[in-house]
């Protein structure tokens, strides 16, 4: 995992030159290649989602920071190849809460994971160099935080992904506080108080079986107290934080990988049992509906959790949800990548 990393976060700011009219957005570093919308869709998982909202263009969801909530919007003014991702608060914030949303957004967004070195792997393989090709610059998305990731996952046992959005649409309807923003309600996701307080009848109301209620609301109530803290478990090795997320209410090996894949940015985990993305991948592939997938887990290592998002982003593909990333530029075609980065950044609102 420590190839995929860069160095340490830097979240500092750059406000925009005062004449511009993207004065009030604060630019993002990112290496190159970045594809926003594809590292959106797959943090959203369906277009459904009623948290993580891509609107053409755009990334939009309601963000809880140390002054209250707030809406952040991320975009990219350039391209895949050379992005100029900037993001903007509202209402405005203050420079430190400012930060707080850069450090959320490039947490959300996997801006400090390298893409290089996984793309180079998934374009050594012959049957899966397309979908790398279409998805190049995606990111590995995380979750915004250790409830979110739960609230994420428990939900959607044995269920498929639409069904799974829809219980947590209806969970951000009716526990989620919500700001209003050029006269839209945007609801955040619910905190772990506000599930920790729930009565069962509630959440089953929102289309939780009984046991999956009292697994969200007693961890929820675990989270609240920080009896389960996500710093404590961010320090673990894979190995531990797996056996710590198993010996949880209703949390299996399935549930523990993937929270650690798509809340911790595990990429070293590939979640066991993952009809959907063992399915995907498997097509993807080429191989039988029983082929093991064991051979390119190998190959992939401690990135073998890339195969998920793969598997992922090819379904959204295929969907129509993700736009392909242009072939990867020369040295030659460099002038005319700059003349389109300027052309996207007059276009960018």
């Amino acid at each position: 995992v420590d190839r995929e990393r860069r160095t340490r976060p830097r979240i500092t700011l750059h406000d925009m030159h005062e004449r511009s009219p993207y004065r009030n957005w604060v630019r993002l570093s990112v290496q190159a290649p970045f594809h926003l919308e594809a590292t959106v869709r797959l943090l959203q998982r369906s277009p459904t989602n009623p948290v993580d909202v891509w609107i053409p263009g755009r990334y939009r969801r309601v963000l809880t920071t140390s002054v209250g909530l707030v809406v952040a919007e991320a975009t990219d003014c350039g391209t895949v190849d050379r992005p100029d991702v900037r993001f903007i608060v509202h209402p405005p914030a203050s420079a430190a809460a400012r930060v707080e949303v850069a450090r959320a957004l490039r947490r959300m967004l996997g801006l400090d994971v390298n893409p290089l070195a996984t793309l180079a792997l998934a374009l050594r393989e012959r049957k899966l160099r397309a979908t790398a090709q279409a998805l190049r610059g995606m990111r590995p998305p995380r979750f915004a935080g250790l409830f979110e990731a739960f609230g994420n996952v428990i939900p959607f046992q044995q269920l498929s992904i639409e069904a799974g959005v829809a219980i947590v649409g209806r969970l951000v309807q009716r526990f989620g506080k919500h700001l209003e923003h050029n006269g839209q309600r945007i609801r955040a996701f619910p905190s772990p108080t506000e599930i920790s307080r729930a009565p069962l009848a509630a959440l089953r109301a929102c289309g939780l079986s009984n046991s999956k209620a009292i697994a969200l609301r007693e961890i929820a109530r675990m989270i609240a107290s920080d009896a389960l803290n996500e710093d404590e478990i961010a320090r673990m090795s894979t190995k531990d934080a797996l056996r710590v997320l198993i010996g949880l209410p209703g949390i299996g090996s399935w549930s523990a990988a993937l929270i650690l894949l798509r809340g911790f940015g595990r990429l070293d985990v590939f979640p066991p049992g993952d009809v959907g993305a063992m399915r995907g991948l498997r097509s993807l592939l080429q191989l039988g509906s029983d082929a093991p997938l064991g051979p390119i887990e190998t190959r992939f290592g401690d990135l073998r959790g890339y195969l998920y998002f793969y598997a992922l982003g090819a379904r959204l593909l295929a969907k129509g949800l993700i736009h392909p990333a242009p072939d990867a530029p020369s040295e030659s075609h460099a002038p005319s990548i700059l003349s389109e980065r300027r052309s996207a950044a007059t276009e960018c609102t």
